[in-house]
């Protein structure tokens, strides 16, 4: 079972992956991940065009070695010494480079942390929300293009996680305080409530949340990328 390999899809990487994770009942250290290349060619900028991701995925331990730091002007990079990712995150470090340098902010700076095989990219500068876009559309665009750079790059099964001025912590605070209103809004009119559609990384958080309340539960129905939570009486 353990070299068997799975391919998940989703509208994006992050969609894809956690997809995967949700069937296949384990965490991202348990599994080696590879985005898988799409017929679809992409140019530089074209990030915001809909697309379907695939991903494969190989179920395998994965151990994490201490990191050491690399720091550079306007970036920093701490490398984790088990994997070597050092392709993929040079390739997203020029990728990065000019992306940055054709936008109007001012004072912008990224930081590249590893851990295991996963590439985390960590944005950080004033007036960035637009690189966010509705409820974080256009950063999961840019970790799509990111994800398939790394994945041509490198040898090594890689992937991206993107977060830009910790949108990705606001975010799921927030999911987890609306699945608490949430849940006990079932338990009052003991009817149930079906969510608007979320992404798979969103809906796991929902999940999560509600699953230490003996009171309800959650499931998702449709289909992507129109699937739905629905939180209901036990």
């Amino acid at each position: 079972m353990e070299n068997k390999v799975y391919v998940f899809e989703g509208k994006t990487s992050t969609e894809a992956i956690e997809k995967g994770l949700n069937e296949l009942k384990v965490s991202k250290s348990k599994v080696d991940i590879k985005i898988l290349e799409s017929e679809d060619k992409r140019s530089f900028f074209s990030i915001l065009t809909p697309r379907v991701v695939k991903v494969e995925m190989r179920l395998k331990e994965t151990v994490e070695e201490p990191k050491k730091e690399v720091k550079a002007e306007n970036k920093k990079v701490v490398r984790s010494e088990n994997v070597d990712n050092t392709e993929a995150i040079e390739s997203a470090k020029k990728f990065l480079d000019e992306f940055i340098a054709k936008l109007p902010s001012e004072g912008l700076s990224y930081e590249i942390t590893e851990e295991g095989n996963v590439i985390k990219v960590d944005i950080k500068g004033n007036e960035t929300g637009y690189l966010i876009g509705y409820r974080g559309e256009v950063l999961n665009s840019i970790q799509t293009v990111l994800s398939n750079i790394a994945s041509k790059s490198s040898k090594e099964k890689a992937r991206v996680v993107v977060n830009i001025g910790g949108f990705r912590e606001k975010r799921e605070k927030d999911l987890q305080n609306l699945a608490s209103k949430i849940a006990g809004t079932v338990i009052k009119t003991k009817k149930s409530i079906t969510l608007e559609p979320m992404s798979a990384y969103e809906r796991k958080i929902i999940h999560t949340k509600l699953q230490e309340n003996d009171k309800v539960k959650t499931y998702s129905i449709g289909e992507e990328p129109y699937r739905k939570v629905v939180v209901s009486l036990k």
